[in-house]
């Protein structure tokens, strides 16, 4: 098998190495220890006791040997004296005086570094040339056949011959709108003359924009492969340079050879990278990223989407791209790639389990529901997730468990199996859990309780209680939002409930109270002293959603207020809750301390059959 390039490069690079350690490190080394440098008094004293067996004169050093030690090499400074000749006739040694022409400095240093500089270059562009020849590969990267100075203004773009992307509108789920988007995009370059004969024009880019995980890149390589055209790719991290002008030299190559392989589609991925806001913050306002972004306009400008060329980019940051980018004319469209609702996760995870075996008594409904908020990428690591648990217990297909295990490794972890927490704790957490389903279930329109288990996973979750929406829900109501607030307190409400104290256990449910009771003020106008007003800016929506205030410190002094006293009222509450099903409290968590975990089905029947005598957990 060929090596690879960087492999060649490598080798390559250790043989420059070793060549240029044997021969300024080395070399030196060896001769030295054959040679050592003497005092000319010392040299003359030799000469008169006859010692000298040849002296050899160079430049204004007189190298000599002792009478049998031929093998070593004296080296001493020329001295002014005139007599040294007479003495050396008279010492019978042999002598001889070497007149060495001057080296032009200049042809010095081309033969000592540039040219094996240039022997190594050769040598691996010769290689390079013919693992291309051997290989055939259809994807390539323009300009990696050297690395001379030549290289600097290529694009390292990847590209793929027609339809060999090997991805198609058949292996994308759950963007059926993105797909009937781009679907236009395909036809109009396997049909263009349907498209001039009207007078119409395509799009010249268009804008993929949506979390990470949702299918970006894949959607644009279907597209290549549908319309059966070549696929040009590259991140646009790779037009960041070092130097000024070789990001924008970079785009005039691609743009180049875009135009010779028309028809195409070119794609740029993470184009945030080069394609964000002009603030003037770099030197005159014109640094090397600019310079980019000034050369991308003008290229987009200089083509014309009737000659079949085709930009696709995607960003999962469309607020911080420049409105010169963005504007009708050169990427007219901005197509959504969201999270995937309950049918779109349905149909990701049936097309991914299309590729294990799986039971036929799955039910991937279940799955999609349990997965809520989950994107493309998450769920095809759920599926391998439920194919490697079903390799470790043996099993020769996944089963439905194996997919619920997998949901709940890629939400909290695997689980700790070999984690010894005391007693003690296994009971405040088993109270904890319960207060959070308990409260839950008391709760108009909540979601229905799925799991309750106290087992640690490998995130930190001592435990966790898992609910599972009917039905995808889109719309959050005032109540609603207020209930989810009353759940997440409910652990905290039953440690105090129970053990009259409260431990660190609570801290993510403290974290996400805080954050759901902010923004049902800040953003959702849930407030009745703020009512309709917008107090608060999400910034980056697709990564993470981190708001930032706009108010004046008086208004975010009465927004804190309102927050704690949010939070207090829906704790009070859930606390009221818990005490009035205490003996529902004691039973519930009872059980799910010998269990471990339970079902939802076992807790609703446990918490609908009639009281008994509560007791504690022993």
């Amino acid at each position: 098998m060929d090596k690879p390039k960087h492999s060649l490069y490598r080798y390559y690079a250790i043989i420059l190495i070793v060549v240029l350690v044997l021969n300024f490190i080395v070399g030196p080394l060896f001769r030295s220890s054959l040679q050592e440098t003497t005092t000319y008094s010392d040299f003359l004293d030799s000469v008169e006791e006859r010692q000298v067996e040849n002296v050899q004169i160079e430049d204004q050093t007189v190298y000599y040997t002792l009478k049998g030690e031929n093998e070593k090499t004296y080296e001493t400074g020329l001295m002014n004296d005139p007599e040294l000749v007479d003495r050396l006739n008279d010492s019978g040694a042999t002598f001889t005086q070497v007149i060495s022409e001057p080296v032009n400095p200049i042809v010095y240093y081309l033969l000592t570094l540039f040219l094996p500089l240039f022997l190594f270059w050769w040598l691996g562009r010769r290689a390079f040339k013919k693992i291309q020849d051997k290989t055939g590969t259809d994807s390539m990267s323009f300009g990696q056949s050297g690395f001379g100075l030549g290289n600097l203004g290529k694009s390292n773009v990847k590209v793929y011959e027609g339809k060999k992307t090997g991805t198609t509108f058949k292996d994308v789920a759950g963007q059926e709108e993105a797909k009937e988007n781009l679907k236009e995009i395909v036809d109009f370059l396997n049909n263009p003359e349907k498209y001039k004969t009207i007078g119409a024009r395509m799009p010249k880019g268009a804008l993929l924009v949506g979390p990470p995980g949702t299918g970006k890149t894949l959607l644009a390589k279907a597209v290549a492969g549908e319309a059966g055209v070549p696929f040009v790719s590259i991140s646009g991290s790779e037009f960041v340079e070092m130097f000024v002008g070789r990001g924008a030299a970079k785009v005039r190559d691609l743009f180049k050879q875009a135009r010779e392989k028309a028809p195409c589609i070119v794609f740029i991925d993470e184009i945030d990278t080069i394609g964000k806001k002009r603030d003037g913050a770099g030197l005159n306002g014109n640094d090397e990223r600019e310079q980019t972004l000034n050369q991308l306009l003008a290229e987009m400008d200089g083509f014309d989407g009737s000659d079949g060329v085709v930009l696709l980019a995607a960003t999962n940051r469309p607020e911080s791209l420049d409105p010169a980018l963005t504007r009708p004319g050169r990427f007219d469209r901005q197509i959504p790639v969201e999270l995937p609702d309950l049918h779109g996760r349905e149909a990701i995870l049936r097309l991914h389990a299309q590729k294990i075996k799986c039971s036929k008594e799955i039910d991937f409904n279940v799955i999609a529901r349990a997965s809520a908020g989950a994107s493309g990428a998450d769920l095809a690591n759920m599926v391998n997730e439920a194919a490697l648990r079903a390799v470790r217990d043996g099993r020769k297909s996944v089963v439905q468990k194996d997919l619920e295990e997998a949901i709940e490794v890629v939400i909290a972890g695997e689980q700790k199996k070999g984690s010894a927490i005391s007693n003690k704790e296994r009971m405040i957490v088993s109270y904890h859990e319960i207060g959070h389903a308990l409260v839950a279930a008391r709760c108009q329109n909540r979601a229905p309780v799925h799991k309750i288990t106290i087992i640690p996973r490998t995130k930190g979750a001592l435990g966790y209680t898992m609910q599972v929406e009917q039905d995808e829900q889109y719309l959050l109501s005032k109540e609603d939002a207020y209930h989810r607030l009353m759940t997440l307190t409910g652990g905290r409400c039953a440690e105090e409930l129970i053990f009259h104290s409260v431990t660190t256990g609570a801290s993510n449910d403290i974290e996400q109270a805080t954050k759901l009771a902010r923004a049902m003020i800040t953003r959702y106008g849930m407030s009745d002293n703020f009512g309709m007003m917008a107090l608060e800016t999400v910034n980056n929506a697709y990564l993470g959603g981190d708001a930032s205030l706009q108010c004046s410190s008086e208004t975010a002094t009465k927004i804190d207020e309102e927050v704690a006293a949010l939070i207090k009222r829906a704790h009070d509450e859930a606390y009221q809750i818990l005490n009035e099903n205490k003996m529902k409290l004691h039973e519930l968590a009872k059980y799910l301390y010998e269990k471990e975990t339970i079902t939802g089905e076992q807790f609703m029947t446990i918490l609908n059959k009639p009281a008994e005598i509560p007791t504690t957990i022993q």
